[in-house]
């Protein structure tokens, strides 16, 4: 299951604030906030995609997520290699090293992380 655009959104509001009333998230939206129907019809649709759940006190819910952040990103970006980049991490790696205008700090921040992860193979 993939969220929309405005799900995603919610969502990232959820992960943040990790249990959150109504009241809560609307005051996570910058301005101009979304109208409260607007954000419960979303958070009706993410619970029917089992993306988050609510406990009920009296005649509010408390909601959270039931899907860890990493967990959805991993599944996206490892979908993303398969369907754009031949299933090959490696054309992805390259494409993303020389499109996306990084520092000579953050290819050096990059190469380390490589480095301790070819050390634990």
């Amino acid at each position: 299951m993939q969220l929309s655009k405005s799900e995603e959104e919610l969502m990232n509001h959820l992960w943040k604030l990790e249990k959150a009333f109504m009241k809560d998230l609307l005051e996570a939206y910058p301005e101009p906030k979304p109208a409260t129907t607007t954000v419960a019809t979303l958070l009706k649709r993410m619970k029917d995609k089992g993306f988050v759940s609510y406990n009920l006190f009296g005649n509010s819910r408390e909601y959270y997520p039931l899907v860890k952040k990493k967990d959805y990103f991993s599944k996206h970006v490892n979908g993303l290699i398969k369907n754009f980049f031949n299933d090959s991490a490696s054309q992805f790696a390259s494409f993303f090293t020389k499109e996306t205008d990084l520092t000579k700090e953050e290819l050096e921040d990059l190469k380390a992380i490589i480095d301790v992860e070819l050390k634990k193979k």
